[in-house]
């Protein structure tokens, strides 16, 4: 599960050179990602084998066949890596559309409190996502397409456990072009999905109730929480 996350990072030129993201891209701090947010996503689009384009994503993915994005919204944050293949709403991305969503840490829930989890260092990862264009049924192809996007989530590896059983899926910097490239075969990317390259580095603390209020995206929400104001 991954309900919540963070780009907390304040080295944005670090974090473009990371990821190739281009100048004009507006990239900000985020303390609270939430479902429904604008995330920032690295994506082929086009299914281009050689072009990146950093870019904004919904997050919570519209399936191109969807009627109603609004409901299907709130039930497509996160794709479980051992039925990605055969779900309906993930299918054609899984085989055609996946992403890189970057974040440099994450949130779980244990015993009421919640706990920040991160690389040594702060350092800046990607989760393994997928994404999806969806205009309503019959519109213009000028109207500006609705692209969304959903993280992969497999078994919760290293310090996780101790919080919870599902994790997001981790991506090994030398495995990104791997999990976005169309030629990537479907065998491999089910071993990318199951190998948690940083679960034996990743960290946790305890931090402010604050974020529980998904609509509360500021620095103290990583306070610790007898600095915390009650929520």
């Amino acid at each position: 599960m991954c309900g919540r996350y963070t780009l907390a990072t304040a080295d944005f030129g670090r974090l473009r050179a990371r990821f190739a993201l281009r100048e004009s891209l507006e990239v900000r701090r985020r303390f609270n990602v939430a479902p429904g947010d604008d995330v920032l996503a690295v994506i082929r689009p086009d299914n281009d084998r050689a072009q990146v384009e950093g870019t904004s994503l919904r997050w919570g993915l519209v399936p191109f066949w969807s009627q109603d994005p609004r409901e299907i919204a709130a039930k497509t944050i996160n794709a479980r890596a051992e039925t990605v293949a055969q779900r309906p709403a993930y299918r054609d991305a899984f085989e055609r559309r996946r992403c890189l969503i970057v974040a440099d840490g994450f949130y779980e829930w244990s015993g009421g409190a919640p706990h920040w989890i991160t690389l040594p260092r702060g350092e800046p990862f990607a989760f393994a996502g997928l994404w999806s264009s969806w205009r309503p049924q019959g519109a213009a192809r000028e109207i500006e397409p609705l692209r969304s996007c959903a993280i992969v989530t497999t078994a919760a590896a290293g310090a996780v456990r101790a919080l919870h059983d599902r994790m997001p899926v981790i991506l090994d910097p030398c495995d990104e072009s791997s999990w976005m490239s169309p030629q990537t075969p479907p065998e491999e990317l089910h071993a990318l999905m199951r190998k948690p390259p940083a679960a034996a580095a990743l960290e946790y603390r305890a931090v402010s109730r604050a974020v529980n209020d998904a609509r509360h995206d500021a620095p103290d929400c990583l306070d610790p929480p007898e600095q915390a104001a009650l929520f």
